[in-house]
């Protein structure tokens, strides 16, 4: 962690206090959400055998082909129900939130919403 910034930093020692107490199993596995200044990364997760299960990001093919967003909360919203919908239809209904660090708001709120309303529980 040489050449990171405090905000980095601070974000990375949030993460593994909050990754202590939390992780995904088979049956519950854990919603995973990474934001950069452009774009915004989901993916669920199970930790038991190491294993990316559904993801989805602002840089997906379906995300580009859609009309101009307003704003990248707008953005995160629709990756959330991208990454709903992929995770129920292969049977993923319910997961454990990780907001990686973050705050939850913003982006990071959005995209929670936009997976409630694609039907996934948490």
């Amino acid at each position: 962690m040489g050449s990171l910034n405090l905000k980095t930093k601070a974000r990375l020692k949030r993460k593994k206090r909050i990754r202590k107490h939390l992780g995904g199993t088979q049956d519950r596995p854990r919603l995973s959400v990474f934001r950069s200044s452009k774009h915004i990364y989901a993916q669920v997760i199970d930790d038991t055998h190491g294993q990316t299960l559904v993801a989805a990001s602002s840089l997906d093919k379906i995300v580009k082909e859609h009309p101009k967003f307003e704003n990248k909360i707008a953005v995160a919203d629709f990756v959330g129900k991208l990454l709903g919908e992929r995770a129920v239809k292969k049977g993923i209904n319910k997961v454990v939130f990780d907001r990686n660090g973050f705050l939850y708001h913003g982006r990071v709120k959005a995209v929670s919403n936009g997976a409630r309303e694609a039907g996934l529980d948490f």
